[in-house]
């Protein structure tokens, strides 16, 4: 149980470090000038938190899970890419079916971002988790 505790925690911080950069960058220059009609005024702290705490859970069962019974950093960037991908695929591509204003470049980076940020996250978590705990 205590790995999947290090797990969580580790690819909190690091997932969440990848995440702020990417939305600090991706707010004003991707986002904004193709949506910036829909989007809030001001950040929405709640579901944000919510999202994170319900990913994170399944990065962990997906991606981390499966990494550490194999003893296989590797293993768990790939799923933690295939979760990724998909994840960000079912937001973007829903939103641009239902959307006015949604672009298919958004949905290309956003997707391409989602794999790569849960993958590196999954493998950070996979490594410390390994040598954290054997």
């Amino acid at each position: 149980m205590i790995k999947f505790v290090v797990a969580y925690v580790v690819a909190a911080v690091a997932f969440g470090i990848l995440d702020a950069i990417w939305l600090r960058w991706a707010g004003p220059n991707l986002y904004r000038p193709v949506i910036g009609e829909i989007m809030a005024e001001e950040f929405r702290a709640a579901p944000a938190i919510a999202f994170y705490l319900i990913y994170l859970v399944g990065m962990v069962y997906f991606a981390i899970r499966p990494g550490l019974e194999a003893g296989s950093v590797v293993t768990a960037m790939l799923n933690g890419a295939m979760l990724g991908a998909l994840c960000y695929a079912t937001f973007d591509l829903t939103s641009q079916a239902v959307m006015k204003v949604w672009s298919t470049h958004i949905s290309l980076m956003d997707i391409a971002w989602g794999a790569v940020a849960t993958a590196a996250a999954s493998a950070i978590a996979t490594a410390v988790t390994l040598r954290v705990t054997g």
